[in-house]
């Protein structure tokens, strides 16, 4: 027999839930099992994002965040 579960309440903005009401009908399952499975998946990867999972793998990049800060990169943009 499965564990038992207990109920969570959130609140989700309505763009949001509208959204997993919407996944939910195509993939045929609850909102609640959605959710579960999303946490699940943040929480197999310790809470980090992709982009943080890439850039263990990927060089540190060697130069300036930001290329506007050198007017070189800047000529002819715009036109």
């Amino acid at each position: 027999m499965p564990d038992p579960m207990r109920t969570v309440s959130f609140k989700l903005p309505e763009e949001l839930d509208e959204a997993l009401s919407e996944l939910a009908r195509l993939r045929n399952a609850s909102r609640s099992a959605l959710v579960r499975e999303a946490l699940q998946a943040l929480a197999a990867n310790g809470g980090r994002s992709v982009t943080d999972a890439v850039d263990r793998l990927v060089k540190p990049f060697d130069g300036p965040a930001d290329l506007s800060i050198n007017p070189k990169h800047m000529t002819g943009y715009g036109r």
